[in-house]
């Protein structure tokens, strides 16, 4: 998908920071979207990739950005509450850097051209984000151009693969005049109707 047109990641970053001051300290346990992860897990992972792409963006290759997101369960960091939105505002600066849109770099163990991982990002961002505001139950509005750089993304890695699933599971089926962010959230594999688990009653 070269030839990604250039957006700024500052608005989605600062939406995601927003969603992680919003964590309560006894929803670090809850499910969300994401089978394989709780509350704290998912923070963890974000944490992770934003570095990734931070690290992807400045071009400084290294154990960041030669990790598979698989390879182990997140786990959240010390100190998270600040150093996520400090991480994430440092991926927003590096991308604001055209020569991170250019040439090859590294995400995830790997290689691929800058404004590809630039796309990679945003659908991280966004997808991430919204499975962080459904489990904890805040409102979410992405930002519009990461919303798209995302949307398109998930389109292109459809079309790549040969057996139709989403690239983080089977995909959802969504109507085609759905919201774009319902639609986005379906091509990643998720129900954009997902809602938190009602507790057992006492």
């Amino acid at each position: 998908m070269s030839g990604t047109t250039t957006f700024g990641f500052g608005p989605q970053t600062r939406i995601v920071a927003r969603l992680v001051a919003g964590v309560p300290d006894a929803g670090l346990g809850d499910r969300t979207p994401c089978p394989e992860y709780a509350v704290g897990e998912l923070l963890g992972h974000l944490a992770d990739l934003t570095v990734a792409f931070r690290d992807a963006a400045r071009k400084d290759l290294g154990p960041t950005t030669d990790t598979a997101p698989g390879a182990a369960t997140p786990t959240l960091p010390v100190g998270w509450r600040e150093d996520l939105p400090r991480v994430l505002g440092e991926l927003a600066q590096a991308w604001e850097d055209p020569a991170a849109w250019t040439g090859m770099t590294r995400a995830g163990g790997v290689d691929l051209p800058g404004d590809v991982a630039a796309a990679v990002a945003a659908d991280e961002l966004v997808v991430h984000g919204w499975d962080l505001a459904r489990a904890t139950g805040q409102q979410y509005v992405p930002d519009q151009a990461a919303l798209r750089a995302s949307h398109a993304f998930l389109l292109a890695a459809l079309a790549d693969e040969s057996r139709g699933g989403g690239i983080f599971g089977p995909v959802v089926p969504v109507p085609d005049d759905a919201p774009l962010l319902d639609r986005a959230v379906g091509l990643s594999g998720r129900d954009p109707g997902w809602t938190p688990p009602t507790p057992p009653s006492s």
